[in-house]
């Protein structure tokens, strides 16, 4: 789990916020899901940098999109079958623990959003958590990816296939890292 945690070399994948990483010690995560976990935070801050340069006016809460990636699996502690399986038990279970960890209802949401992008109440930031969750194993996703699409060219007010364009070349950009990021998460056992 330690090496999970903290592996600096190839690829060079961003740390999970403290807090995060002393609750996957504290429940004793699977190794593999700590190193999922790095991967998808670490395409979330990718995907927030980007946001911000290509709509700087688009309001945003930065740190709920981080902590929403580092956590969005956090249920398959309980489910630990759907980490290399099928199931969405993982997700209400993830929230529900989430919030009897003490954390907001507005950060533990994103563990029961992360694949149910299309419900009416979803944010900006339930769209980025759930594409960096698609993305960082270099997975599209039409629907989701036209959602953010026109979210996007509804705050810059600019067109949608521009939107469209520039987000297409950073997916295609984060993508590229996918194959190591696999390996990376493949290199660490289900079971600790």
């Amino acid at each position: 789990m330690q090496r999970a945690l903290h592996h600096t070399d190839d690829p060079p994948l961003r740390p999970l916020p403290e807090q995060v990483a002393d609750l996957l010690r504290r429940l004793d995560a699977p190794p593999r899901l700590a190193a999922h976990l790095r991967a998808v935070h670490d395409v979330a801050h990718q995907l927030a940098d980007w946001t911000e340069r290509r709509n700087p006016a688009l309001s945003f809460d930065r740190e709920a999109v981080l902590f929403g990636a580092a956590t969005h699996d956090v249920g398959k502690t309980m489910y630990v079958a759907e980490l290399t399986g099928p199931g969405s038990e993982h997700e209400e279970a993830g929230r529900r623990l989430l919030l009897a960890e003490g954390f907001a209802p507005h950060l533990a949401r994103f563990a029961g959003t992360h694949a149910r992008w299309t419900d009416p109440e979803i944010g900006i930031e339930d769209l980025l958590v759930s594409l960096a969750d698609k993305i960082w194993k270099n997975k599209r996703v039409q629907e989701l990816e036209d959602l953010l699409v026109a979210r996007l060219a509804g705050a810059s007010g600019g067109a949608a296939w521009e939107e469209f364009l520039e987000l297409d070349e950073e997916l295609a950009r984060v993508g590229e890292g996918a194959d190591g990021r696999l390996a990376f998460q493949a290199s660490y056992p289900v079971h600790g």
